[in-house]
């Protein structure tokens, strides 16, 4: 992705935001100036990868294939800290977050605000190929049972707890408008805890055509 698609995905990320009233800690905002001579105060932040993340999953196309996140709070397995983590996300209609399972992560995804989220949904086996066999899922503590790959709609107010194992997919409804999405789960861990169902690159490189307006998670090596 060049950098400066993720600027204007920032920018336009955070009116969308605003717009629903959600607001961002104050360093989510800082340039990478303000970000000098804060590794120390900061470490947790740096750490447990807090702030923006912004990801085409390999796709070179992020208005077909890609996601919004913003961590907001996350624990560390190292140090045994946090047991839990926040994000706030944004999915565009049709915008797709590919076929993918937690090996450890429970979470549970949010409908904050906008339009509808849709959902896709299939059991893993132990090494990770999917099965037909159907899905007992919890919405807002009330259990249905659906078959794999069946389209769930959450409207704006529901939540749906994913297990580990669950493979899931989703994408903002067409017609409908951006999602807010919401996840709390427990810690956190792209590196070790991701298994996408067709490779795809999690954190993408970066071309950078221009100056970083705001810091992604995966600048702070370089950057800091």
């Amino acid at each position: 992705m060049k950098r400066s698609e993720v600027n204007s995905i920032i920018k336009n990320s955070i009116d969308f935001f605003e717009e629903y009233k959600f607001w961002l800690p104050e360093w989510a905002y800082w340039s990478p100036e303000n970000w000098k001579g804060q590794s120390e105060p900061c470490a947790e932040i740096i750490t447990n990868n807090l702030g923006w993340d912004i990801t085409d999953f390999g796709s070179n196309d992020f208005t077909r294939q890609g996601l919004v996140l913003f961590t907001i709070r996350n624990g560390n397995l190292q140090k045994k800290d946090k047991t839990y983590c926040e994000k706030i996300m944004i999915a565009d209609e049709e915008q797709e977050t590919p076929l993918h399972f937690h090996w450890n992560k429970m979470e549970d995804i949010i409908n904050r605000g906008g339009g509808n989220l849709v959902l896709e949904l299939f059991i893993a086996t132990s090494n990770g190929e999917l099965t037909d066999k159907t899905l007992d899922v919890n919405i807002d503590g009330i259990i249905s049972t659906v078959k794999p790959g069946e389209q769930l709609i959450l409207k704006p107010g529901q939540s749906i707890c994913m297990k580990p194992y669950q493979y899931h997919r989703f994408y903002g409804q067409k017609g409908f408008g951006k999602v807010l999405i919401g996840e709390v789960s427990m810690v956190n861990d792209d590196e070790n805890d991701n298994r996408f169902y067709e490779r795809v690159g999690r954190f993408p490189a970066i071309t950078e055509d221009s100056k970083p307006l705001h810091l992604l998670v995966s600048d702070y090596q370089n950057y800091l």
